[in-house]
This record gives structure tokens, C-alpha cells and sequence, in this order.
């Protein structure tokens, strides 16, 4: 059987600097037609974007689809709120952990797994601005002796 072929749509890479990322998950997205068409034309910001739970379902928002330039009065509100597709079970699981622990829910990626839409989900923790200076601080640390040793093996 052949590899089931993932085409990245766009990314959240701000949320790896703003939280801690504890456990991922992987969602199914309802779109409309013109949605998954701008999707797989790579419209689409996950910039401020987050998961919540309402009357047991999860749903998405803020997340932008720019409206498909060919779909006249089939589109539909760039940042409505789109519902996710989870198991009732992890649905639940994940409602007592933001509630109890106040964890967020925020989306990393966006998309394509054997042509469907899929969300990848991360219960997170939001840093404090001094993790955010302390990762920082190590990453340049890193570059820097990176930069070091190319030079010294040149």
C-alpha cells in the first residue's frame, strides 16, 4: 500500500513560541466546497486562531480561508466558526482539561491526508515572556555554535 500523501496547507508556528505544547491530536474539518478550493490553493491564516467545546462539539475560530476568487455567492464568511470532528470520548477529554487545568487548545497546522482536511489540534500552555526569552536565548545560543564549528571545519 502506498504512503498516505500529507500536503501541508499552512501553519501555526507562532503557537510553538507562545505555548508549551503538551499532547497533539488530529481533527477533521467541515468545510464548504469553496473552502476546501481556496484550501487547496493555500488561502488560508491560522494566525489568533483557537478550539473551543459548545453543547459537546468541537468548533474552530478564527481561523481565515480568503474567499475562492471563483465562487461568486458560494462563499461563505472567511472567520465563521467551523466545526472539528472528534470522537465524543477525546471531545470530552479535552473540555476537562482546559476547564480544569487551563490548558488552550490551539491549532498548529492545516492539512490534506489522502484528500480530507484535517487540523492538527495541541492542548498548550501559554509561556510567560520570560520562557519566551529564555527559548530565545537558547536558539541563538545553538546558531551561534553551529556557526562556530562550520567555521572552525572550513
Amino acid at each position: 500500500m502506498a504512503e498516505s500523501s500529507i500536503k501541508t496547507v499552512t501553519e501555526n508556528r507562532k503557537a510553538r513560541h507562545d505555548y508549551f505544547i503538551e499532547e497533539t491530536y488530529e481533527a477533521g474539518i467541515v468545510l464548504t466546497g469553496t473552502e476546501v478550493k481556496s484550501l487547496r490553493a493555500g488561502k488560508a491564516n491560522l494566525k489568533d486562531s483557537y478550539a473551543k467545546v459548545e453543547n459537546g462539539e468541537m468548533y474552530l475560530c478564527n481561523m481565515h480561508i480568503s474567499p475562492y476568487e471563483q465562487g461568486n455567492r458560494f462563499n461563505v464568511d472567511p472567520v465563521r466558526m467551523r466545526k472539528l470532528l472528534l470522537h465524543k470520548g477525546e471531545i470530552n477529554r479535552l473540555f476537562g482539561k482546559v476547564k480544569q487545568q487551563g490548558l488552550t487548545l490551539v491549532p498548529l497546522k492545516v492539512y490534506f491526508k489522502r484528500g480530507r482536511a484535517k487540523v492538527e489540534l495541541a492542548l498548550a500552555k501559554g509561556k510567560k515572556l520570560y520562557d519566551k526569552r529564555e527559548a530565545t536565548a537558547e536558539k541563538d545560543a545553538r546558531r551561534d555554535i553551529e556557526r562556530n564549528l562550520r567555521s572552525k571545519n572550513q
